[in-house]
């Protein structure tokens, strides 16, 4: 009987890949409903937006590497429905027998209604298709309005004005970013944004009427995850497709990771949903592991980097909903003139999450503090 995979992003990729390296030599069906080869999307809103990456360095593997890997590549082809009783996906017509199943079904973009009402065209950044239609607006001059300065909204407007457009961005928060890195970290993003020229409108709630005079509305304002299908197989679903320690659902038989996974974390001792490109990458190894009978818990933690203007930054840990304490500077916050600091979130004098901007030799002592005693300097 044959693994499928539901999903042919990173994750399903991540974890098709593992699998044939572990040696299986089973079956293996990657379905995916884009007519692409499996693909990374940090690129769309970065790199190949801007015009200075190709598409194929976004590929997971090219096509050949498929077929020359004996897996089942499906693309523009959706499953319809799951029986979890009898273990078989309707693919079409056809009814596809599964040994396990392993869900990677994404996000989908939320929709922002008033946006449609205000005239303009409106842009949300999911696909390839949605990065070359978007790439195409970002012309010297155009006008472009962005609703939510979340990190979708700002590398966004990164390359916006890098291209030449005038930005303006809504936001609801009195600092971008603020939900993910508290005043003190956010307010450094919203600096270097405005130092670049980008008019941010924070603390408002944004109406068509503000939107009327843009030449493009870009809406980034989150992403739902995708769990119509584990829904619709009678799994347990709460903000995700609610997965135990080793990335399995309530059936023993389905697993699920990548954007529609909350996972049950052993490290952090909760429930968490992260939709970033190594938990893409790395949930799909260990669900490969498990699939051939591992019984491997899932521990790493989360982890997501951004490029803006001439900006690099990367993230470890999670900060989770008690909060922190304080956070801990070190060097100069004046990144918009190159600068580069590290930030240390500290709660019960333990760091529980830590970044770095543009100190690449930070990356390994960041990773490493998560967790570990951080007394007050005081």
């Amino acid at each position: 009987m044959t693994l499928v995979i539901v999903g042919a992003g990173l994750a399903g990729a991540s974890a098709a890949t593992e699998l044939r390296e572990r040696g299986h030599t089973g079956t293996i069906m990657l379905i995916g409903a884009e007519e692409h080869e499996p693909y990374e999307r940090p690129p769309l809103s970065k790199g190949y937006l801007m015009g200075k990456e190709p598409l194929t360095k976004a590929l997971v593997h090219d096509r050949d590497w498929y077929a020359d890997n004996d897996i089942d590549l499906r693309l523009g082809t959706r499953v319809t429905a799951i029986d979890a009783v009898g273990r078989t996906v309707s693919v079409g017509e056809e009814q596809v027998p599964y040994a396990a199943l392993l869900l990677a079904t994404g996000s989908q973009p939320r929709h922002l209604a008033v946006a449609d009402k205000a005239g303009p065209p409106v842009a949300y950044l999911r696909t390839i298709e949605d990065s070359e239609r978007l790439r195409g607006a970002l012309t010297q001059g155009a006008r472009i309005a962005i609703v939510g300065a979340g990190w979708i909204g700002l590398e966004v407007a990164a390359a916006a004005r890098e291209a030449g457009c005038t930005m303006t961005v809504y936001e609801s928060a009195e600092l971008p970013l603020l939900r993910v890195l508290g005043p003190e970290v956010a307010q450094v993003f919203a600096d270097l944004h405005r130092a670049h020229g980008v008019d941010l409108r924070l603390g408002t709630s944004v109406t068509a009427a503000d939107m009327a005079e843009a030449d493009l509305i870009v809406v980034g304002i989150g992403a739902i995850p995708d769990t119509a299908l584990a829904e619709q197989a009678g799994l347990d679903v709460d903000n995700g497709v609610l997965v135990d320690a080793t990335l399995r659902t309530s059936d023993r038989n389905i697993y699920a990771i990548g954007d529609i996974a909350n996972h049950e974390h052993p490290g952090l001792r909760r429930r968490i949903r992260v939709e970033h490109w190594d938990t893409a990458i790395e949930q799909g190894k260990v669900a490969a592991h498990n699939l051939l009978g591992a019984d491997e818990t899932y521990r790493r933690l989360p982890y997501f980097f951004t490029d803006q203007y001439d900006l690099g930054m990367e993230y470890f840990g999670n900060v989770g909903p008690e909060g922190y304490d304080r956070v801990d500077i070190e060097g100069s916050t004046d990144v918009a003139n190159g600068d580069a600091f590290r930030a240390y979130w500290v709660k019960d004098d333990m760091v529980v999450a830590a970044m770095h901007a543009n100190d690449w030799d930070a990356t390994d002592t960041l990773r490493d503090s998560i967790g570990q005693p951080q007394p007050s300097a005081s």
